[in-house]
């Protein structure tokens, strides 16, 4: 799991949250310019990128513990919270997705960001216990991630100023299978790995 493949499509895939609350912003915000989109975009990827070291720290001290079944743990976490991303991506109407990201006060307020950038990393947090099972490189998974979300985001906010927020709900669901799909290959290697 430490491939640098690997971890972009994992940073890919948490940045989705971000990437759709930044297209809200966009939208909410027609004459946002590049520099605006910028400090957005790097408000949520410095938020993405500390999350999973809490997850991690968690994961690491019970890995001596759960040495057997961490690829099972990993795989349960993975695809619950791409499928929790999926169902919640399904449920809500783009319309009230619109109306939530509307006032002003929240798309502009510094608060407002920093609440929304960690609203948006929670599930961060969970999956740093994957990392923390499968002993990833940490700094090497934050940078990975906190990059991605910082593109994600800047680029969600300019695609917000000319395109609909179904655009985010789209994107949340591609996001949770792709966390799926990590958390099945994790499962696939171990269990290979084992069977050899």
């Amino acid at each position: 799991m430490t491939g640098i493949f690997t971890l972009g499509i994992l940073g890919l895939s948490l940045s989705v949250d971000a990437f759709a609350a930044a297209v809200g912003k966009g939208a909410s915000a027609k004459n946002a310019r590049w520099n605006d989109a910028l400090r957005i975009g790097a408000v949520f990827g410095f938020f993405e990128a500390i999350t999973p070291v809490v997850g991690w720290v968690l994961g690491l001290a019970l890995s001596t513990w759960i040495a057997a079944v961490d690829h099972w743990i990993a795989f349960a976490l993975l695809c619950g919270i791409g499928g929790n991303m999926i169902r919640l991506a399904m449920k809500d109407e783009p319309e009230e997705e619109a109306e939530v990201e509307q006032p002003k006060a929240a798309s502009r307020g510094v608060l407002g960001l920093i609440g929304t950038a960690l609203a948006t990393s929670i599930d961060a947090t969970a999956v740093g216990v994957s990392l923390g099972v499968m002993q990833v490189n940490i700094l090497s998974a934050c940078l990975v991630i906190g990059a991605v979300t910082t593109v994600m985001a800047t680029a969600g906010v300019m695609l917000g100023r000319h395109a609909s927020v179904w655009i985010g709900r789209y994107a949340e669901i591609c996001g949770g299978i792709a966390l799926m799909l990590i958390g099945c290959s994790i499962l696939y290697t171990h269990l290979t790995s084992a069977a050899g």
